[in-house]
């Protein structure tokens, strides 16, 4: 009874610290992601313009189905303010960061497809919007919100030679993105309190494989990743 109670009473604090267990939990994921050439070379300055007009178009791609994956979600949220502010961030997802890649691509996306890494990725954020509840899909989507929000404040202590990638890492390091990231943290671990060991167990796991996705994204654009014939 005594240990019931103990479990009971530190469930709130296990709660609120759900997302700072979920970021333990990637710091091996993390460090090599800050320290993949694709981002050193944004800051060095001598990135290949190739990788990063690849990764531009690949993005802009990848932003489409990011967006869906917010509305889905939005409509399974718990709470009316939480289905507004997802779909806020799904409309500003194709309005402000579209705006960003496209002003900075040389030109439109096209008729450019999906690279297989960035298709698995988009795929695998659709999927788990639709299929798991509301907290463990949120998980999914959270490493796209937070690992660049993390890289934009690291990037930005280093600074880029070139303006064009300067201009990126400025949109991520912001403020105004701060604050919709820590939106969505605080209502992760509001929904935490809620969830059951399991789910809990679920979430951490699809945070995991979202944030491996985040490195495979960034490593599709610097090999410039193709389909096999």
């Amino acid at each position: 009874m005594r240990l019931l109670l103990l479990i009971v009473l530190a469930w709130p604090s296990l709660a609120q610290d759900f997302t700072q267990q979920l970021w333990e939990a990637v710091q091996p994921i993390y460090g090599e992601t800050i320290r993949h050439p694709f981002l050193k070379g944004l800051t060095q300055g001598d990135l290949p313009g190739s990788r990063f007009q690849f990764y531009l178009e690949q993005d802009a791609r990848y932003l489409g189905s990011f967006s869906r994956a917010l509305s889905i979600l939005a409509s399974k949220a718990p709470k009316e303010e939480w289905a507004i502010l997802l779909n806020r961030h799904a409309v500003e997802t194709l309005e402000v960061e579209r705006q960003l890649h496209q002003s900075l691509l040389d030109s439109g996306t096209g008729a450019v497809a999906s690279a297989p890494t960035n298709l698995a990725y988009s795929n695998h954020l659709l999927v788990n919007v639709s299929q798991r509840p509301f907290g463990e899909g949120l998980a999914a989507m959270l490493p796209c919100y937070w690992i660049y929000w993390e890289v934009g404040k690291e990037l930005k202590k280093r600074g880029s030679k070139r303006p064009e990638y300067q201009r990126w890492i400025d949109q991520y390091a912001g403020e105004d993105y701060g604050a919709t990231v820590r939106q969505v943290l605080e209502v992760m671990n509001e929904e935490a309190a809620g969830m059951s060991p399991a789910s809990r167990r679920n979430a951490l796991r699809l945070f995991e494989t979202s944030a491996r996705y985040e490195y495979m994204f960034w490593d599709m654009a610097w090999r410039e990743e193709q389909w096999p014939p």
